[in-house]
């Protein structure tokens, strides 16, 4: 087959849609050599793929300026001319007027948190995501939803039959599956001064996120045990850490900085427990980071999140900070119990979301579109 993609966010996004964008692409040239990529991209960036990696792909610069301007509506005349089989829009969007072109086109959607959580998004923002997404259910020939939920979702708000949603697992990088050594954890605890037990939370400090009733929870974890956040955010967060000095809890919350993508697994292979309040997610991949590094998982009844997580993880309200730190105090005090989670979970991880099994998944979707 020959497959374009929207490659924008797999060489300029370095997180969220960047990461699935690039792993998606990566992992199906890794397990279906065979065939033959294009990524159609407004500028290129190789510093995410090694040398060999490069030339595995043919690139497709802008053929008209703008490049905003070619990326939503030049590029449905390049993939006419390209031979492709199949056109994969990766985050929400497919150039317009590719439907009037021979190429069969597959989107992927994510989530629709634009139209459940509107107080979060701009007026003029909700209604591009919305004009793009509209016309990307209309116009491709199937869509990729993450996860169950998101197609629930897509269905109900946008009148998609339920026969052209396909549902795609995401997966994460392999580094969460590697057994980090002893060393490589007491240099990261260095580098960031962290004591050897504490809470983890990965993700950004928006209010949907729900990291206050995290912070809030803390003042019942036992041990005096620290929280550990990595993630950027603004005024939820300057929220968050208005909270944390009115109740002298500056010692127990602890915010890193500059994390790398090699030390974000020792990060999450030391932590005793792993933390994620969010109120709604498409799919939620800290959690599948977390169960791959061995690190028992609380997380909430929301959305997509008991998808990720497995039911052997643990679930709580989201809204009561109390039982988020009995929930915490039990994890971290019955070692059995929780072991016995940790080895479920990461067997529930690793028959949905090891990177071959998305591949393989993925591959079928496509062969519905181009078998002759």
């Amino acid at each position: 087959m020959n497959i374009g993609y929207d490659a924008k966010r797999i060489f300029q996004n370095h997180t969220g849609l960047g990461n699935y964008s690039r792993l998606l692409v990566k992992n199906f040239a890794q397990f279906h050599p065979s065939n033959s990529i294009h990524l159609f991209a407004p500028k290129v960036k190789w510093e995410m793929f090694s040398e060999a990696e490069k030339d595995k792909y043919q690139v497709h610069l802008p053929t008209s300026k703008p490049s905003w301007y070619w990326r939503t509506f030049g590029i449905a005349k390049d993939l006419a001319n390209s031979n492709l089989d199949l056109y994969h829009g990766l985050t929400h969007e497919l150039p317009k007027g590719i439907h009037k072109t021979s190429v069969k086109s597959l989107v992927s959607i994510h989530d629709i948190i634009f139209k459940l959580h509107k107080e979060q998004y701009k007026l003029i923002d909700r209604t591009i995501y919305d004009w793009k997404l509209k016309y990307a259910c209309e116009a491709s020939d199937g869509i990729i939803a993450i996860s169950e939920h998101t197609k629930k979702d897509i269905i109900e708000h946008y009148g998609v039959s339920e026969s052209k949603i396909h549902i795609v697992y995401q997966t994460c990088d392999d580094s969460f599956r590697q057994e980090i050594s002893e060393q490589e954890k007491q240099k990261a605890l260095k580098k960031y001064g962290l004591p050897k037990d504490f809470i983890f939370y990965v993700g950004s400090i928006i209010e949907r996120k729900n990291l206050l009733t995290l912070v809030k929870a803390m003042r019942g974890v036992a041990n005096n045990i620290p929280l550990v956040v990595v993630g950027n955010g603004k005024e939820y967060r300057q929220k968050v850490e208005e909270y944390i000095k009115q109740n002298g809890l500056e010692n127990r919350i602890l915010f890193l900085n500059g994390v790398s993508n090699e030390e974000l697994p020792v990060l999450y292979q030391q932590a005793k427990v792993f933390v994620y309040p969010s109120l709604y997610e498409g799919f939620g991949i800290p959690i599948i980071e977390a169960i791959f590094s061995k690190t028992p998982v609380i997380t909430t009844p929301f959305s997509s999140l008991p998808e990720a997580a497995g039911k052997d993880s643990t679930f709580v309200s989201g809204t009561d900070s109390e039982e988020l730190a009995q929930a915490i105090n039990k994890l971290i005090s019955e070692e059995d119990e929780t072991k016995r989670k940790v080895e479920k979970s990461l067997e529930y991880a690793n028959r949905n979301f090891l990177p071959e099994t998305t591949a393989n998944r993925l591959a079928e979707v496509y062969a519905k579109f181009t078998s002759k």
